[in-house]
């Protein structure tokens, strides 16, 4: 009777519903590398979702394993780096191919880096260069430093304002590169430009790369004469066949230090260093043609830049989606650090914009929900708080990240790497990367009758079985980016559900072979 009565339990588990899911929050952050040595970016390779790779100012690719948390090696060593005021590897992204073998640009990834130039004392710094690598074929762990490649170079006038980030659009698969000013004051030193109709590198449309965002086409070669640029421009950036450079796709800038894609939208969100006044995040929607002018050196953010160098307000200039005051306080800062509009498996934060500011005396994490339609915001919320403890630990914050599963990171100047933790998923998401699929079965399978590995306890009642596998059932099919679609869940084909319901009376049978009943 005891075993019959099992079953009946069993039965009636199976049939069970899970209810509403309580409301998700950022809950504190998770150290997963430290010991590093000046990290300055985080980032994947797409479809692999254990390894987070760190970019540091010295020249160096460290590789995050994000199954232990721990750094387990070099990818590359870029040995004639020069990290000299502002400069150093800067960027770093892996091509939207990179895992797909047979396809152009299987595993190469495209570097940021300033390195040392051969011209006279005086004339330059450095050089601004965007490289390309390939993945050593026979070690994934490591790329082939002979294989590099010279995309585009530039030079700099002074040692800071670098820009710095790359990467590539999921819309149109072209590389975008962030460039600086080129540094001083007010773009107005030497090596900036003086022309009356576009005073400083912003503005300068014409043989000048700096204080821009470019957009280029590395899986073509349109420069075959020429060693130093290998890429093509596509056809429909903004000045192809007009006055100014091909390669530019928006101006106006001064220190577009870390931007990022929304991977969902293709939004591109740069957040872009202030002078004196303002510190600013400049938002383009996916849909843009570019060409955007975001204003600088003419507006500092929504100011007319001081120093008698601004003037007024033009329909010519995009505002900024968010701007603030620099200081110290909440709501306040010297250094814009733009982060990412979440995409990760937390279905409460989808689309909300985590950026922050990294200050002399304090850091600062905000939170930016954007308003449909866009709309530049006036206000923002802190979630200083809600990362933890943890973060009073920071030394600076020198970027955000995103692993292939979209959850985020803050990187830490100082040696370490955060992830930012939150405490929701969709129903039957037991893999944690936002979708309910057959992943995710067999972490159910592989927890069945666990106590102690609740990751696939979908009905939250402290131990996996046969209501966990309905939850998982009942929602097959879903992701967290499109909740509309299918939300009552979508039913597992008829022949594998019939397959896995198999799977699971005999992973039934054989508890109940070992305890003698399932109660």
């Amino acid at each position: 009777m005891r075993r019959s009565y099992g079953w009946g339990v069993f039965i009636g588990l199976a049939l069970l519903t899970v209810g509403e899911p309580a409301r998700a929050a950022i809950v504190g952050l998770e150290e997963v590398a430290t010991g590093l040595s000046s990290p300055a970016f985080a980032t994947f390779v797409p479809g692999d979702n254990n390894r987070l790779f760190v970019a540091q100012l010295n020249g160096d690719v460290k590789i995050v394993d994000l199954n232990t948390n721990t750094v387990t090696g070099t990818f590359l060593d870029i040995t004639d780096n020069d990290s000299e005021g502002e400069g150093g590897l800067l960027g770093l992204a892996f091509h939207p191919n990179y895992s797909n073998e047979g396809m152009t640009g299987f595993g190469k990834f495209y570097v940021y880096v300033t390195v040392d130039n051969t011209l006279p004392e005086g004339t330059s710094p450095f050089t601004s260069r965007i490289r390309e690598y390939s993945v050593n074929p026979n070690n994934p762990n490591q790329a082939d430093p002979g294989s590099v490649n010279e995309v585009l170079s530039f030079l700099q006038p002074q040692t800071n304002h670098n820009g710095g980030w790359i990467g590539f659009s999921p819309n149109d698969g072209y590389l975008y590169i962030a460039t600086g000013d080129g540094g001083g004051d007010h773009d107005n030193d030497a090596g900036h430009s003086t022309l009356p109709d576009a005073p400083g590198n912003s503005q300068d449309l014409t043989d000048n790369f700096l204080g821009k965002m470019l957009r280029i086409d590395v899986n073509s070669d349109a420069f075959s004469e020429d060693a130093t640029r290998d890429y093509a421009i596509p056809a429909s950036n903004p000045f192809v066949d007009i006055v100014g450079d091909d390669e530019i796709w928006a101006y106006g800038l001064r220190n577009p230090f870390r931007d990022s894609f929304d991977r969902k939208t293709g939004d591109l969100w740069i957040g872009d260093v202030g002078q004196g006044q303002r510190e600013e995040v400049d938002f383009q929607p996916g849909d843009s043609a570019g060409g955007e002018n975001y204003g600088w050196r003419i507006r500092e953010g929504t100011f007319t830049t001081n120093g008698g160098v601004g003037g007024p307000d033009s329909p010519a200039y995009t505002d900024p989606i968010y701007d603030y005051g620099r200081g110290n306080g909440d709501f306040l800062g010297e250094t814009v650090i733009g982060g990412y509009a979440y995409r990760g498996p937390d279905p409460d934060l989808q689309g909300m914009y985590i950026f922050g500011d990294a200050d002399s005396t304090n850091d600062n994490v905000w939170l930016l929900d954007l308003p449909d339609p866009v709309v530049p915001v006036t206000s923002v919320d802190n979630i200083n708080t809600e990362l933890g403890p943890l973060f009073d630990t920071f030394g600076r914050i020198g970027s955000f990240g995103e692993d292939n599963k979209g959850n985020l990171y803050i990187v830490d100047l100082f040696g370490k790497v955060f992830r930012i933790v939150t405490n929701n998923l969709i129903d039957g998401d037991y893999d944690a990367d936002g979708e309910v699929d057959d992943a995710d079965y067999a972490v159910w399978q592989a927890d069945f009758g666990s106590t102690t590995n609740l990751d696939a306890d979908g009905n939250g009642d402290n131990v996996v079985d046969a209501a966990d596998y309905t939850v998982w059932r009942d929602n097959f099919g879903n992701s967290v980016h499109d909740l509309g679609a299918g939300s009552g869940g979508v039913s597992v084909p008829e022949p594998a559900a019939l397959a896995l319901v198999g799977q699971m009376i005999a992973l039934l049978l054989l508890r109940v072979r070992r305890h003698g009943n399932i109660m």
